[in-house]
């Protein structure tokens, strides 16, 4: 952290200070987040911290860091005790964040949005988020993140490739000029279900359009009987037993990119947070990212929140110090850390690496989005739908099936 990025944090953590003067001293305040692959937004966040905590005397920040499937089950207990986080990081979709607010571990921010005037000071399109839960707002804006393709420049270059895909039958065509090099197309981890979700969630968008993508996901329509999931379901297949390295159903999400950077496969379908860590890899030279390309001019994406937990025994402290995280202070001192485009719509973006500013332009570009299955489905239809993508790309479910397997449990939910 810079010098003027430091005083502008510290002039931050000052106000925080004032917000929380009269409130009970020597408050420990838990906070439960995933674990970061990049070392440089692990420190951010310690700083972040221990300039809280300078500013607060009394008040203590203690972490703790998971991987993402290990703090889904933390939380899951945390539900069902009277111990567990006073701030915990989750996703804002109905299938991640809804399943800790319907289970009653999220408290309703309505009263902090509007002491601390948040609605003023946040983007519109991180916020929007918070509006998943009626009748109450939950949650704090941490990111709002894209997905896009991420690709070796040299690996294009070997396969002869001097464009990138507009379309989707050009990224066919692509994979296609990729395998005949030699080159499998792209690399995905299966051991953790989110992961291929990514392609079979975009490959809906491609195949079934807004309306009918939509409405699938808001389970309104027959998966058995629409012919774009069958369809879908299909081009899963086709792309898993020919254009992904394998094998891939074993690996997990971690070693799928370690594959990547070691140049075994052209693609990764990932996040803009991804930025840091191929930089941390010594490969932003070779690597450059492009949407997508699905035709619906939607941007795949999803926002990330920080909850306070209902069974918090210094609520308002909590809200402090998520104040204080989303201040302009902080949030300028950590622009392109947190993630490419800040949550707070005060925050003006610095000159960035061109890796970062290809994902500027494409927050840019999108005026709309579409979120991940595993957001957009409650719980228990995720698990069933990553049961059936795991089945299709696995080869032990015919592709044309899958539709109807999809709706014979969404039917029998009652």
């Amino acid at each position: 952290m810079t010098q003027s990025a430091a005083l502008r944090t510290g002039l931050a953590a000052l106000a925080v200070s004032a917000a929380l003067a009269g409130t009970a001293q020597a408050q420990e305040i838990k906070l439960w987040m995933l674990t970061s692959n990049s070392d440089q937004v692990t420190a951010a966040w310690d700083q972040v911290i221990a300039d809280f905590q300078t500013a607060n005397p009394g008040m203590t920040i203690v972490v703790e860091r998971r991987s993402t499937d290990e703090h889904k089950a933390a939380l899951r207990v945390a539900a069902q005790s009277d111990q567990g986080p006073d701030i915990y990081f989750m996703w804002a979709g109905l299938g991640l964040g809804g399943e800790f607010v319907n289970a009653g571990l999220s408290l309703p921010m309505d009263d902090y949005y509007a002491q601390y005037g948040w609605d003023d000071r946040l983007l519109g399109t991180a916020e929007g988020f918070t509006n998943n839960y009626p009748p109450n707002r939950h949650g704090v804006p941490y990111t709002f993140r894209g997905e896009a393709i991420y690709y070796n420049t040299a690996l294009f270059a070997e396969a002869g490739i001097t464009a990138l895909p507009a379309t989707y039958d050009e990224l066919k065509a692509t994979a296609r000029t990729l395998a005949d090099a030699g080159i499998p197309a792209f690399t995905f981890g299966g051991t953790v279900n989110w992961h291929v979700m990514r392609l079979m969630d975009v490959i809906l968008e491609a195949k079934c359009g807004v309306e009918t993508h939509d409405a699938l996901m808001g389970m309104q329509l027959d998966w058995a009987t629409e012919p774009c999931a069958t369809e879908s379901f299909v081009e899963l297949a086709d792309w898993s037993q020919n254009y992904i390295l394998a094998p891939f159903m074993g690996i997990d999400q971690s070693q799928s990119f370690n594959l990547f950077t070691a140049g075994r496969a052209a693609m990764m379908l990932e996040g803009d947070w991804l930025v840091n860590q191929v930089t941390e890899a010594g490969m932003a030279e070779q690597v450059a990212v492009f949407p997508f390309p699905t035709g619906t001019g939607r941007l795949y994406g999803f926002g990330e929140n920080f909850y306070i937990s209902s069974r918090s025994a210094n609520p308002d402290a909590a809200a402090a110090f998520l104040d204080y995280l989303i201040s302009d202070g902080v949030q300028q001192a950590n622009v392109g850390l947190f993630g490419s485009v800040s949550v707070n719509s005060n925050v003006t973006s610095p000159d960035v690496p061109p890796m970062a500013q290809t994902w500027m332009d494409i927050f840019a570009e999108f005026g709309a989005t579409f979120v991940n299955g595993d957001q957009a489905f409650p719980l228990d239809v995720t698990t069933e739908y990553f049961r059936i993508i795991n089945e299709v790309a696995s080869g032990n479910l015919a592709a044309e099936e899958a539709g109807a397997a999809m709706q014979t449990f969404i039917a029998g939910r009652g």
